[in-house]
């Protein structure tokens, strides 16, 4: 039987015990709130107004995945007035998405010290539409016909087009953002993206164009890249790897997990989206392998490699659009992809 005496010892014991446990509990939330608190908060510029092309950073934010990962992450959509090359340039933004290899060449011609450290598009999702049954069922056969082409597209792809296939500037027709002209006339193409213009087609012209996806013919070049500061890759390797992880997860988590959340986020930020149009683009960027593809299947979302950068660089050059000398090892980074981030997750998801 327990004496008095033993009673109070066990009280006491127990006593302490309470109070450890509740000097741990304090500590433990203090630590809790120091590490909410310590957050990076970290400034996203994306290249075009919100939509699925965007979803994975989106998703990242919605699911908590940044925050996972210590970022309190802030993503500013883009636009036709918004330049966030310059204001990554100027240290107001700290990541931007950049459109392709290009701007990352520009900045080592330019010696601008910026660098690419994920490509989270292994396809350009850049597309020729043509009309169906006008035997244009291939990228050779628009040969010699006409194809409306913007201004900015005649110092990229294009290029490559009459390189690899033998355009000439004599089929261009001046591209303005307005399917209206393509419509109108049965025997000419235009450009686009994969995900986005053959939608406004069918609503509008009652048909599905011919899509010829040129990454599916050989145009190698990276797309949808995060870009970044190269001193920021020096002295913050960390929160460099932090958000690029937990970007590509959120990648694979709106791609092969439930979107619902990060699409409510882009209509918030872009009233003219739709649930329509979000639906059309994540069907074609799985269609495609826009985002998982090629290396990323292994590697993970936003694998790249030094063959393909060099690669398109040499075209890049031989089309002279840079000197060949030009040295593009500060162009990108391999330090923070391919380790295979998401992959497992990936399963998982397609597993449910």
């Amino acid at each position: 039987m327990e004496t008095r005496g033993q009673a109070g010892d066990a009280l006491n014991r127990l006593g302490r015990r309470g109070a450890a446990l509740a000097v741990g509990l304090t500590i433990a939330l203090g630590l809790s709130a120091t590490a909410a608190s310590a957050a990076d908060k970290v400034i996203f510029g994306t290249n075009w107004k919100a939509q699925a092309e965007h979803g994975g950073f989106y998703q990242a934010v919605a699911a908590g995945i940044y925050k996972d990962h210590g970022l309190e992450v802030e993503i500013r959509p883009g636009g036709p007035q918004v330049n966030h090359q310059q204001l990554l340039a100027a240290g107001k933004i700290d990541f931007n998405m950049s459109g392709n290899n290009f701007h990352a060449y520009n900045y080592a011609n330019n010696k601008i010290p910026m660098t690419s450290v994920a490509a989270m598009f292994q396809k350009e999702p850049q597309v020729l539409l043509s009309h169906p049954g006008q035997g244009n069922d291939k990228l050779g056969d628009l040969m010699g016909k006409p194809i409306l082409i913007s201004s900015g597209a005649r110092n990229s792809y294009w290029l490559w087009l009459k390189a690899e296939y033998g355009f000439t500037d004599a089929q261009i027709r001046p591209y303005t953002f307005n399917p209206a002209p393509f419509l109108a006339d049965k025997k000419m193409s235009q450009q686009g993206y994969i995900t986005s213009e053959p939608f406004a087609i069918e609503k509008q012209g009652g048909f599905k164009p011919v899509e010829h996806l040129i990454a599916d013919y050989g145009y190698n070049a990276y797309s949808t890249l995060i870009d970044t500061s190269i001193k920021r890759v020096k002295e913050n390797p960390d929160q460099v790897k932090r958000f690029v992880e937990a970007s590509i997860l959120g990648w694979v988590s709106y791609l092969y997990g439930d979107p619902s959340a990060a699409n409510a986020l882009i209509k918030k930020d872009n009233a003219d989206m739709t649930d329509e149009q979000i639906a059309f683009s994540i069907a074609k960027l799985k269609q495609h392998g826009i985002v998982d593809s090629g290396d990323s299947l292994t590697k993970g979302i936003g694998a790249m490699t030094d063959a393909r950068w060099q690669s398109f660089f040499k075209f890049a050059s031989g089309a002279g659009i840079y000197p060949s000398s030009l040295d593009i090892s500060t162009s990108y980074t391999l330090q923070f992809v391919n380790n295979g981030v998401g992959v497992d997750l990936k399963k998982k998801l397609m597993a449910k």
